[in-house]
């Protein structure tokens, strides 16, 4: 077939570095940039073959989030702008570790187990970040869809979410949105404006918001969208990529784990200010008080503020529509306690993941899902936004049902539902703020953290930790799950647990108790506790004071 022989022609020219190998991960492949010539030229193939097999368009993203400069990654998107589906997965991983000489056979088992259809067509979109090395490697992913007779589509610079929001409006027909960046950027501004004219007299001072860029694509996009929002916010950005490194010293992730502002920016006392990592799926807000103390706000006060916003609406147009929460084991305890007993929303903690997330997600009317870290959206079930939009166009309403209705209308054009997406969480935050008249100081004191400490472990194996209950508790090795038991009963409002990191050989220790000293003890017991029983390397865990 002659496509096949294109295929050899072209792996010839992305070659693989033999004996490397590499897994498809919660965030697909990531690596430092100069060893994913062959990777992305061969996701190019298997999209082309996913597109084959669902007849639709598929996206594959070049970029690797938060991770510094020197690294990429790609990650591939479904049809309806999910994650690709897990026996998918395991077919990237194949395909990507084959040796250069074994590529056409491992291409040739997938087309046969899938039974694909070669002569149908295939179209895939593709994105890139700003990273030096992404023109290079989103060139070898057209390659792969060109070797194997695809159509594509080279969207160029744009977000993560960005490349997932035009996937989706391409297989909805455009129900879903228009599938350019003028598309997004109308849709989710729109929306944005019409729910902050329910802001009522809100100052100058109150629509400014501080944005940390992270030096990524993100800090470009809001850019071009500024127009779009007609003075409803004003954004003053900082680290957009003029002078900084990408993610250096900046972004979600470092203002997450470090716990201060990134560099590069100035604070006010009492001004709100949020970060987005590299390529915008993940967002967290903070501020400093009058006496200079540093405040995050994360996913979990994020996934708060948006449940409790939705369930009063809700409450207001009188539907009853099942809402929930979903979270991972790392959500702090005081955010799991004020969902469940103070707005008694229904909670479920699923594994960490944001696959695992958006699935569990989708068993309710409606499901916001927040990692701790800052990823998360928010998903509407089909007849949940047709209940919704019923109301919203029933004349003969009262007043406060018809507000309530035209409210969560907007809402759900404001949020973008196929990935966490830090501009449009940034919008639908910035709006809720508004209409409740919140400050940020407000909705930081809606609940607050329990203290926490997060440690990790060199392990000679991580396979050793096997872990149940949405990774809450372990079931070997023999005697951990008792040891952490213990350790956490001498400590008051204390839990821990420890999950095998999903990169690398190490295990990751979490723990929260009433006081920081306490938290930190904790944690450094339940380390030395993984150390023991489960066969660290090196010098055991030194304690943190």
């Amino acid at each position: 077939m002659a496509e096949f022989q294109e295929v050899s022609k072209q792996s010839g020219v992305h070659p693989k570095p033999a004996g490397l190998v590499l897994q498809y991960g919660t965030a697909g492949f990531r690596t430092n940039a100069e060893q994913l010539g062959h990777i992305m030229f061969r996701m190019g193939l298997l999209a082309t073959l996913r597109s084959k097999t669902t007849k639709a368009t598929i996206g594959v993203m070049v970029t690797a989030s938060h991770n510094p400069e020197e690294d990429n990654g790609v990650k591939l998107v479904d049809p309806m702008g999910e994650m690709v589906t897990p026996t998918w997965e395991v077919y990237a991983t194949q395909l990507a570790n084959a040796e250069q000489e074994d590529l056409l056979a491992a291409l040739k088992d997938i087309i046969e187990k899938e039974s694909i259809n070669m002569s149908q067509e295939a179209n895939v979109f593709v994105g890139k970040d700003t990273r030096s090395s992404s023109a290079r490697l989103s060139q070898a992913v057209l390659d792969g869809v060109s070797a194997l007779g695809g159509q594509s589509k080279d969207y160029g610079l744009v977000t993560t979410p960005q490349l997932h929001y035009m996937v989706c409006c391409q297989n909805t027909q455009g129900k879903y949105g228009e599938a350019t960046a003028e598309g997004y950027y109308k849709k989710l501004c729109q929306a944005f404006i019409q729910l902050s004219k329910n802001a009522s007299n809100c100052t100058d001072d109150q629509k400014h918001l501080s944005v940390d860029g992270a030096n990524g694509i993100g800090a470009l996009k809001v850019r071009e969208m500024e127009s779009h929002l007609k003075k409803e916010l004003h954004i003053t950005l900082f680290n957009d990529g003029s002078e900084g490194k990408l993610n250096h010293q900046c972004g979600a992730d470092f203002v997450k784990v470090q716990q201060k502002p990134p560099a590069g920016m100035k604070i006010n006392p009492g001004e709100r200010c949020c970060s987005y990592d590299g390529d915008a799926d993940r967002i967290v807000y903070y501020y400093s008080d009058s006496e200079g103390i540093f405040h995050l706000l994360d996913g979990d006060k994020v996934a708060t503020l948006i449940s409790t916003f939705l369930k009063e609406l809700l409450t207001q147009a009188g539907l009853d529509l099942k809402i929930a929460v979903v979270q991972t084991a790392y959500a702090n305890g005081s955010s799991t306690n004020y969902l469940e007993n103070t707005m008694k929303v229904i909670v479920r903690c699923t594994k960490t993941g944001v696959k695992h997330l958006h699935h569990a997600a989708q068993e309710f009317d409606i499901g916001v899902y927040f990692e701790a870290n800052g990823h998360g959206t928010v998903l509407f079930s089909k007849a949940a936004e047709e209940k919704v939009q019923q109301l919203a166009e029933n004349s003969s309403l009262i007043d406060e049902k018809k507000r309530a209705a035209l409210l969560l209308q907007n809402t759900i054009n404001v949020i973008n539902q196929t990935v966490g997406d830090a501009i449009s969480d940034m919008l639908l935050i910035e709006a809720i703020l508004a209409i409740k008249g919140m400050t940020i100081q407000q909705w930081d004191a809606i609940y607050t953290d329990l203290p926490n400490r997060q440690l990790k472990v060199k392990v000679s194996d991580r396979r050793v930790i096997d872990t149940t209950d949405a990774e809450r508790r372990a079931v070997s090795p023999a005697g951990l799950q008792e040891a952490i038991d213990s350790l956490v009963k001498k400590y008051r409002q204390a839990r821990s647990f420890v999950r095998p990191s999903g990169t690398e050989d190490v295990v990751r220790v979490y723990a929260e108790a009433e006081t920081q000293d306490s938290a930190d003890d904790l944690a450094h017991e339940v380390s030395l506790a993984v150390y023991h029983l489960a066969g660290g390397v090196g010098s055991e865990p030194k304690p943190l004071h």
